[in-house]
């Protein structure tokens, strides 16, 4: 019988040992309920929360408020690409669907995330966003790469790429 994709989690939002040792897992947390769930890197591209039970990988951006934030930039084993942005910006408007469909081709390597900066100040002063739209790639809780400024989908997923392989 060939193994399943689906990842376990706990409702507590510890990481589940879903059968696997932490050696050889990643700690993925849910888009939706924001558990953490682990994951074996084989079996990245599927499975489901082990408590919602919705799928891990949808192919668009999670939107994060200072709330949710932990689970994905700090404890999550993914790096995270950040959008902050704001309604009211013409350009961070102008690029939202290219960070959409860049959420498809980087998905699972590389989970992406939108910030109003409007909504969560907080993490807007944290990250010293002093222009929209900023990117900024996240890896266990620290910052590796920043941009600033919209750019098409090509430009944002080759950035992207040359940011995490540095």
């Amino acid at each position: 019988m060939p193994p399943t994709s689906q990842a376990s989690g706990q409702a507590s939002g510890q990481p589940s040992t879903g059968g696997q040792s932490g050696a050889d897992s990643l700690h993925v947390a849910c888009p939706h309920c924001d558990t953490l769930n682990r994951v074996p890197p084989a079996r990245l591209g599927g499975g489901k929360c082990g408590r919602c039970g919705k799928a891990l990988f949808e192919g668009r951006p999670v939107a994060l408020d200072g709330g949710r934030f932990a689970a994905h930039a700090e404890r999550g084993d993914l790096p995270l690409l950040i959008d902050f942005w704001a309604d009211w910006c013409g350009p961070c408007r102008a690029m939202a669907p290219a960070f959409a469909q860049a959420a498809a081709q980087l998905e699972p390597q590389i989970r992406l995330a939108k910030i109003d900066t409007e909504a969560s100040p907080d993490l807007a002063a944290r990250f010293g966003i002093r222009s929209i739209p900023s990117l900024i790639l996240v890896h266990r809780g620290r910052e590796i790469a920043r941009t600033a400024g919209a750019m098409p989908l090509p430009a944002l997923v080759a950035w992207a790429r040359q940011a995490l392989a540095r």
